[in-house]
């Protein structure tokens, strides 16, 4: 009995939080989606009174309108391959420097990783209006670019509200989401095992590809789905940096909710994405587990 109560007094609490932040509001979501929008936006009522009494006003239109129009989908897609190449240049950016980190004095660590997370000390929004500054026209990242065009003969070009844009402010603000797992993990790595390696004969590339890099995988792809997942449902960097061209799956549910105020279409939209994020997700799990079977 003790033992059960302490179980409960430990589990309790997080399986509480999860219940009320996420279970339940999924269900309401899911309720939401099959619903009809109300006259004037928001959610018609549940309960529909006519002839043959009060019976339960729900619909599927909200799924048919997103799989009638292929648009949808390819905004999905794209939403997709922003995801997919913002995670990738973030871990080919973050492994090195996680590695730079991991190996150097215990000294300067503390150091290294203060200067990775300080830009979470300014806000958000600021990060990215600054990004406006640096890629604006008359910014001298923009001005010395096209101006180094210019010597070739090519046109000018714009970096603000561009795919690039977007892309690139993804890959800044998601940067220390790669960084932190991956250094956690190499932190803790025996040096004893790359000695003995190279007293094997291994170098430096061997001993990176057969060492290093496996016993790296879990911080790997932990920091893949802290920087795969929140890309996917993201809307203010697209928003402010991508103009027309660089709108996401994000921006098209905002916009459902508050400025279209239809509920139930940005429900259906907000399940679609969380379904197709699990699915990706569960896959990658499953090539992940049957990664490490296969190497132990």
């Amino acid at each position: 009995m003790t033992r059960n109560i302490g179980k409960w007094l430990i589990s309790g609490p997080p399986v509480f939080y999860l219940a009320v932040f996420f279970v339940i509001p999924t269900f309401i979501m899911v309720l939401a989606s099959f619903r009809h929008a109300g006259e004037f936006g928001g959610l018609a009522p549940i309960f529909l009174h006519d002839v043959r009494g009060a019976h339960l006003n729900l619909t599927l239109e909200s799924y048919r309108e997103y799989f009638s129009d292929f648009i949808y989908s390819r905004l999905f897609i794209k939403t997709l391959i922003y995801a997919l190449v913002t995670t990738f240049f973030c871990l080919v950016t973050a492994y090195p420097l996680a590695l730079l980190i991991a190996g150097s004095e215990k000294r300067h660590r503390d150091l290294l990783v203060l200067l990775v997370i300080l830009p979470f000390w300014s806000n958000f929004l600021i990060r990215i209006y600054a990004w406006m500054i640096i890629l604006g026209p008359q910014s001298a990242l923009s001005v010395g670019l096209n101006g180094f065009l210019g010597m070739f003969g090519i046109e000018p070009v714009g970096l603000l509200f561009t795919p690039f844009a977007v892309v690139l402010c993804l890959i800044y603000v998601q940067l220390p989401f790669m960084v932190l797992p991956l250094y956690a993990n190499l932190e803790k790595h025996d040096p004893a095992l790359l000695d003995a390696a190279q007293d094997l004969g291994a170098n430096s590339w061997q001993r990176f590809w057969r060492i290093t890099f496996p016993l790296s995988l879990p911080g790997v792809y932990a920091g893949i789905a802290l920087v795969f997942i929140p890309v996917l449902g993201i809307f203010a960097v697209p928003d402010i940096l991508g103009g027309t061209g660089g709108i996401m799956i994000g921006n098209l549910i905002k916009q459902e909710f508050l400025e279209a105020r239809d509920w139930p279409f940005g429900s259906a939209l907000s399940i679609i994405l969380t379904l197709g994020a699990l699915c990706i997700v569960g896959v990658a799990a499953m090539v992940a587990g049957r990664t490490v079977k296969n190497d132990a």
